[in-house]
Formats: structure tokens, C-alpha cells, sequence
């Protein structure tokens, strides 16, 4: 009887010392990038929701005003995010592997819409720059599809000329330059600096993922620096802007007012806020309320925990994205993830900076919060493609990169 029990057990895999069967590492290896995927669609969610709530408080007394009903932007904004939601399904179902070819006629659809909008029987004049098309009752900015075709572009460009980045960096180089100083071109004569400052800030994110030296780097960055020096001061407007974020209090009322009441709606705020929709600084004080400047009457509202806490949403989404870009499958994964993360991130960084004081105002919106429908939906059917990248993470660490034991987190490395 002993025997047969002995016989009826199952065989024994030798698994070394500090290692743990493949299958076990492979499972580690998908719940993690589930709860990735998880935090990043998480992140965008809550900061959805919230953009939702802040739109209809902070629109509401302008919207009124200006078209008596105070639910004008909100609705807008539902439907755009509605279509954001759908879009962000559709790019995370969709294998990324296809923008490595598709990046092209995205990108000859965004030149062209940019051409278009200069021209003044096409492009839609808001507050002196030319940024719009208006297709009837709604309004698309291409300079946000342009965003998604640059980094695009740029990641299948350098994916497919790794090998030469050490030997031949400028010649890599070329067709960047011609990608984005071009793109960045048009964009400047909307004018819209910063975006400019996003295209450009992204596209040095992704030489250096790439690998490109740092003194090359360092040299563009100084060029661009100075070309980008040159374009605020040959402006009236834009030299202004810089010396009332150098100085707003020594001209509160002109060049300074944008800074000095977002200042004074961040600072009401306090601890907890005055309350949901009980902002005073809404109440045509801050200009672009419930765009631009949209994070002072959150912060006035919800005060410093709410401040806090859309911070934390944007961090656990660039979190995300970084994992993300490190689990990808290929380089053109890692990088199209790294680019789109990269975008993200300098666009709240420049927005936040702006409303905060502490960097020039350039009209740059709060990604998912801002109220404006072509910057929502690029923006969530971007991350829907960061998405696909981490589905295909997945993908690969269920079938596993090993042969045989890996060792496990902290174990030792043992040698027969």
C-alpha cells in the first residue's frame, strides 16, 4: 500500500535555491502588468470625471453670460468624452504595431489641417492666434492630432535606426528635424508656443530614450533654447508674458492679471476649499477659467487636498506609463510608450507651471481636465494606444521569456 502511494506522486522538478518555477514568474510577471494597465485606465478615468465636474463649476457663470444656460460647455464635454472613452477603447484593441506604418497619412492629414487653419477663410481667430476649424457648432484644433503623428513618427523612425544612433546620429537626426522643426514651424505661426514647447520638449525626451549621446543632445537643446529665446522676445505680447511671469505683482492689472488671480484662487482655497461650485475667482476674475486656468478653481474649491490629489492621479498615470514602457515587447513599443508618457506629462508639467506662477503662460491645457474636445480625445485614444503597448507587455510575460527557473526578487544567485 505504501509503495502504491509512493508511485501515485507526482514527479519532482528540480527548482534551484532562490528561484521559482517559470510558470510562477510568468504569472508575477502578468499580474503586474495588469495593475499597470489597471492604475493607468484608473488615472485617466478619475481625471475625466473630475474635468467633467470642474468644466460644468467653473464654466458655469461665463457659459451663462455669454449664451444663457450654464450647461453649455459641460454637455460639450460629456459628448467629448464620450467620444474620448470610445476612441480609447478602440486604440487599445487596436495592435500598436500599426502606427508603425500609419504614422505617415496621420501625419500628412495633420500638416495639412495646420496649413489650413492660417488661412483666414478656414482657420477659426480666437484671442489673436488662428488654432481652429470650425465644423459647425464644434471646433477641431489639429495641433493636437499633430502631437500623436509627431511622436508616432518620430519612435518608428528611430525604432527602425537603433544600429545607427552611435555611428551616425545626424543622419538619423535628419528626418526629426524635418518632422518636427517643420510641424513646429506651423505651430508657431498660429502662434501657439506651447505647444511648440510640447512637440519639441517630447522629441528631445525620445532621443535620449533612443540613446543618442548627451553632448549631441545638450548641443540641439542649446540651439533650440536660443532659436526659441529669439521667438519670445521678437514678440510684443510674448516678451510681455515672460517679464509679468518674471513680475506679475508690478502690473496686476494688464500684463500680470492672468498670474495674480490665479494666484489669489489658488491661495482662498486653503486646506479643503471653499467648497464645490462656491468659487468666487469664476466669477469673470480668472480669465479662461474652465480651459487653461481650470486647476485655480479646482484649487479653490477643493483647496489643497484637491490640488494633492490630482497630482497624484497625473504621477500614477506617468508611473504607469513608464512601466509600460519598459515592459514593451519591441522599440518601437518602448518608445511610441515613452513618447506619449513624455507628451503627458510636459503638457501638465508647462500647464501647472503656468497656473501656479511659476513658468510663462503659453495657453497649454491640463490634459483630461481642460475643457476642449480635440485635446480630450487625442489625449485618452493616445493613452488607449499606451494601452495596446501594455496589452502586448502582457502578451509576451504570459508566454514567458525564460526557459527555465527565475529567480525570484531578492533571492540569491546560485551556481551549480
Amino acid at each position: 500500500m505504501r509503495s502504491e502511494v509512493v508511485m501515485r506522486r507526482a514527479p519532482l522538478r528540480l527548482v534551484r535555491p532562490g528561484e521559482v518555477p517559470p510558470a510562477v514568474a510568468r504569472a508575477r510577471a502578468e499580474r503586474r502588468a495588469r495593475r499597470t494597465l489597471t492604475m493607468a485606465a484608473l488615472s485617466v478615468a478619475i481625471l475625466t470625471m473630475a474635468g467633467l465636474v470642474m468644466v460644468l463649476s467653473a464654466s458655469s457663470v461665463s457659459a451663462f453670460a455669454a449664451y444663457g444656460s450654464s450647461f453649455l460647455f459641460f454637455k460639450r464635454q460629456v459628448l467629448y468624452a464620450g467620444l474620448g472613452t470610445v476612441a480609447l477603447l478602440g486604440a487599445a484593441r487596436l495592435d500598436y504595431r500599426a502606427w508603425q506604418r500609419a504614422w505617415a497619412p496621420l501625419f500628412a492629414v495633420s500638416v495639412l489641417l495646420l496649413v489650413l487653419v492660417l488661412h483666414p477663410g478656414a482657420g477659426t481667430v480666437v484671442g489673436g492666434a488662428a488654432r481652429w476649424i470650425q465644423l459647425g457648432p464644434f471646433s477641431v484644433q489639429p495641433s493636437e492630432l499633430a502631437k500623436f503623428a509627431v511622436v508616432a513618427g518620430t519612435a518608428s523612425i528611430l525604432s527602425r535606426n537603433t544600429g545607427r544612433v552611435e555611428t551616425e546620429p545626424l543622419h538619423v537626426m535628419l528626418p526629426l528635424f524635418v518632422i518636427v522643426g517643420g510641424v513646429s514651424l506651423l505651430v508657431m505661426l498660429q502662434p501657439d508656443l506651447g505647444t511648440m514647447t510640447v512637440i519639441v520638449g517630447t522629441a528631445f525626451v525620445l532621443l535620449f530614450l533612443a540613446g543618442f549621446r548627451l553632448r549631441l543632445l545638450a548641443t540641439s537643446f542649446v540651439l533650440s533654447a536660443a532659436v526659441g529665446t529669439a521667438l519670445i522676445f521678437g514678440e510684443h505680447y510674448r516678451r510681455a508674458r515672460l517679464l509679468s511671469f518674471l513680475h506679475p505683482w508690478s502690473d496686476p492689472r494688464n500684463t500680470g492679471y492672468q498670474i495674480v488671480q490665479s494666484l489669489i484662487a489658488l491661495g482662498s482655497g486653503h486646506l479643503f476649499g471653499v467648497g464645490l461650485g462656491a468659487s468666487r475667482q469664476k466669477w469673470m476674475y480668472v480669465p479662461n477659467a474652465h480651459t487653461d486656468f481650470i486647476f485655480s478653481i479646482l484649487g479653490e474649491e477643493l483647496g489643497l487636498l484637491g490640488e494633492i490629489a490630482v497630482l497624484a492621479l497625473f504621477g500614477a498615470l506617468l508611473v504607469a506609463g513608464v512601466r509600460i514602457a519598459l515592459r514593451a515587447p519591441d522599440p518601437f513599443g518602448r518608445l511610441l510608450a515613452g513618447g506619449i508618457t513624455a507628451w503627458l506629462g510636459l503638457q501638465a508639467l508647462i500647464n501647472l507651471g503656468a497656473v501656479t506662477g511659476m513658468l510663462p503662460i503659453t495657453g497649454v491645457p491640463l490634459p483630461f481636465v481642460s475643457f476642449g474636445g480635440s485635446s480630450l480625445v487625442v489625449s485618452m485614444a493616445s493613452v488607449g494606444v499606451l494601452m495596446s503597448v501594455g496589452r502586448a507587455g502582457i502578451d509576451q510575460a504570459r508566454r514567458g521569456t525564460r526557459a527555465g527557473g527565475v529567480r525570484a526578487r531578492g533571492g540569491p544567485r546560485r551556481h551549480r
